[in-house]
């Protein structure tokens, strides 16, 4: 296991992504606050140590990769969060963008299918910083429905379409933050606010590049 610093340096290279988020349209202090405070270091090995902080993605384990802050920071001010409010994420992967809405003071449920990736989370000594969010291994199209309904409910992966059990599981009012495929390549980014008659409100934003969401669960 590393050991986990933070030194001065890396707070400096936190403060510089914060500034270029704000320059690239992330407006929510408290996102930029979150952002700030939480050592992305810690979610790569040590070889991305110095280069931890670029506004890019970078591979982790089980094929997947680490966002890039600016889809997090995103991704994030799109659900509107309020504290306390129950978040529903679909893909730990490696903690970040859960660590993320954690630090924003909301009740994190979050789903990842790769046994390999929800393992290392088991093990992962930062997560006992924030006792707000509660790990599932699971499938991410079938959700928590013990725990719902959820005011929030974040996808970190490319749907194919909406998926109805995750609709089901969001509250009256609640919003979900989703990317929904239009090619090969890209995903338009849709923000769905649950009406009371159970329909949706679409709100359509920018395109972006994520790994697939897939059925079932790895247990490799």
């Amino acid at each position: 296991m590393r050991e986990l610093k933070d030194e001065y340096i890396h707070k400096g290279l936190r403060k510089q992504l914060v500034d270029l988020l704000r320059t690239k349209g992330i407006t929510d202090e408290t996102v930029l606050n979150a952002i700030g405070s939480i050592p992305r270091h810690f979610f790569l090995d040590s070889a991305f140590d110095r280069i931890a902080y670029e506004d890019r993605a970078f591979p982790i384990a089980a094929d997947q990769t680490i966002s890039q802050p600016y889809t997090v920071a995103y991704q994030t001010q799109l659900l509107q969060l309020k504290k306390g409010e129950k978040v529903l994420e679909i893909g730990t992967g490696s903690m970040y963008q859960t660590s993320v809405l954690a630090a924003m003071g909301v009740k994190v449920y979050t789903i990842e299918r790769q046994k390999q990736l929800y393992d290392l989370t088991k093990r992962f000594p930062f997560k006992t910083e924030y006792p707000n969010i509660h790990f599932h291994f699971g499938d991410g199209f079938e959700g928590i429905p013990e725990e719902a309904p959820f005011h929030k409910i974040l996808i970190t992966a490319a749907a194919p379409k909406i998926p109805e059990k995750l609709w089901e599981q969001l509250k009256v009012g609640g919003k979900m933050v989703i990317p929904v495929d239009e090619s090969d390549s890209t995903q338009r980014m849709l923000r769905l606010t649950k009406k009371k008659d159970g329909k949706e409100k679409r709100e359509s934003f920018d395109e972006f590049s994520f790994v697939p969401m897939l059925e079932g669960k790895s247990q490799q």
